[in-house]
């Protein structure tokens, strides 16, 4: 049985292999498990690496260090791609609300822990663990851990603090605490779910990102003889005409169509601009356009090759040289009006409206093929990997600080991966990734950094609970319920905001996925993924920042 011993507690690969397939395997199975309706995921894959690491089973230094920083690595850069095209769209209208109070959480979050730093001598810098545990940040952690490293290469400090101790003491209570912070929120206000969802149905229907379609008979004699172009210049509002139907003939038309009294306008337009254009055009009619036989039908095309990565749909003439409409553009399943200045991305389906010849001939020059898509694109992964690691490396001198900041292999390939996201299309790069490549990318990552984190944390877990440890989780606690009962209470009472929509933000500010799963069952609609998400990019990036700001600063 000598073989079997070694497997379990030797210093072979097969070993390390091993423990890191089990520790993540009975950690993700553990996550299932859901405590009244809440489940921690992949976060119990530290909790089993800590008991893994506590009865001495354990991995050799470097190996362990080299699959650590490199998941972290996977993480975040896999986080960075997701989240890059709608990173800067997050700031516009509604967005800019919502990521000011989540930067007020954040801002809060690091108060009490200051804090909690000043009053509690003991504590010390594992206050940056406490505090990764209690807004459930991940990747803070490992940030924080970098910035630590660094100062003991540097021969700042003379020992490195586990911090992942004061993460996972922190954690558990840090998703109840904000779920409390939620329950609580709702019961000062006195929220009733029946009526906010009536003013999120009301607030979608005032929604200018959904496009909606409208049949115009003309009866406006000022446009009869003009063309199309003419009309829209005339208007100025973003709409598209798709098709006309001109006593029994169906026009797909071009700027040049002449318009004539009483044509049928099949019209896609935003909400808000419908009453102008009923105005200008004239009444609008109930038409069921597929009942009509005509050469002409709307089909849905696939952008799958890389040399329409970011070009504009105006640029590509469809009108003039396909003969066909463009109506809307679907990307990451909203639907966009399709202007002329709309950049397509790989993965788009673009609605177009034309004879089927015609369509066929578009789809074959855009690919329209999924099994394209599925193909990963690791050279833009790995060349994104590479210069993030660069920009993390750079140091940024800062005035009163110890040493130099650097972004480190959490905040250089965020930043990067961000960036990439978003104009990598410029530069010719492939930045689409189907969404489950990009999830096992991402989800792959965090379990062994998490593995990681807690094989070397778990010799000394116990000790550290019976040595004052105890004190850290109400701490922690503190950390995570102030800061959201204090923006929570400002959102819902001076921003009147949805009660589900602040449910999203209160996740999203502290990156808290199973929030998220439970705000979803509450509100039973999308609208705290739509908070969540736009507030999650900036929110994991100031998380990463400060992380590390924090622990030079205290160091």
């Amino acid at each position: 049985m000598e073989w079997f011993t070694d497997l379990i507690s030797g210093t072979s690969i097969a070993h390390t292999a091993f423990l890191y397939a089990l520790v993540i395997a009975a950690g993700v199975m553990l996550g299932k498990v859901k405590i009244f309706g809440v489940s921690l995921g992949v976060t119990f894959v530290l909790f089993v690496g800590i008991l893994v690491g506590h009865f001495g089973l354990t991995v050799n230094h470097d190996i362990l260090h080299f699959v650590k920083e490199f998941g972290l690595i996977l993480f975040v850069f896999s986080i960075g791609l997701q989240v890059g095209p709608g990173f800067f769209a997050s700031f516009k209208n509604e967005g800019v609300k919502l990521n000011i109070l989540a930067m007020a959480i954040i801002a809060l979050n690091i108060i009490v822990a200051l804090v909690i730093y000043f009053l509690d001598d003991s504590i010390g810098l594992m206050i940056v663990g406490i505090l990764s545990g209690a807004v459930t940040n991940t990747p803070g952690l490992g940030a924080a851990e970098q910035a630590l490293t660094q100062l003991y290469n540097d021969g700042i400090i003379t020992e490195v603090p586990q911090l992942a101790l004061g993460y996972a003491v922190a954690y558990p209570l840090g998703v109840v605490g904000i779920i409390l912070a939620m329950i609580i929120i709702r019961a000062i206000f006195k929220v009733k779910f029946s009526e906010e969802t009536e003013q999120l149905e009301r607030e979608n229907n005032d929604s200018q990102l959904v496009p909606h379609i409208i049949t115009y008979r003309i009866e406006n004699k000022l446009i009869v003889g003009r063309s199309l172009s003419e009309l829209s210049s005339m208007i100025n509002r973003n709409f598209v005409v798709s098709r006309i139907k001109r006593h029994e003939e169906i026009i797909i038309p071009n700027s040049k169509t002449i318009l004539e009294d009483k044509d049928l306008l099949l019209t896609v337009l935003s909400e808000p601009d419908e009453e102008a254009l009923t105005a200008f055009i004239g009444p609008k009619i109930e038409m069921d356009w597929e009942a009509i036989q005509a050469p002409v039908v709307s089909r849905r095309i696939l952008v799958s090759k890389e040399e329409f990565n970011g070009r504009k749909i105006g640029s590509m003439r469809l009108r003039m040289g396909y003969r066909l409409n463009v109506t809307r553009v679907t990307r990451a399943g909203v639907d966009l009006l399709a202007s002329p200045n709309l950049a397509l991305q790989m993965g788009d389906r673009i609605t177009v409206v034309g004879k089927e010849e015609d369509i066929d001939r578009l789809a074959e020059k855009l690919g329209n093929s999924m099994k394209h898509l599925n193909h990963p694109n690791l050279f833009t992964i790995f060349i994104g990997i590479m210069v993030g690691i660069f920009f993390g490396c750079m140091p940024f001198t800062i005035p009163g600080m110890p040493v130099p900041m650097k972004l480190g292999l959490a905040g250089g390939p965020l930043i990067v991966a961000i960036l990439i996201g978003r104009f990598g299309h410029k530069f010719h790069l492939t930045t689409y990734t189907s969404t489950s490549a990009n999830l096992m990318l991402r989800e792959v990552g965090i379990c062994l950094f998490l593995a990681s984190v807690g094989i070397s944390a778990g010799g000394e877990f116990v000790k550290t609970i019976m040595e004052g440890g105890l004190m850290w989780v109400l701490w922690g606690f503190l950390i995570t319920l102030i800061p959201l009962l204090v923006v929570g209470s400002i959102g819902r009472g001076y921003y009147k905001l949805n009660y589900y929509t602040l449910m999203g933000l209160m996740s999203g500010a502290c990156t808290d996925p199973p929030a998220l799963a439970y705000s979803n069952k509450v509100a039973n609609n999308d609208a705290p993924s739509v908070a969540y998400s736009t507030v999650y990019p900036l929110t994991m990036f100031l998380r990463i920042l400060t992380a590390q700001i924090l622990v030079l600063a205290l160091a």
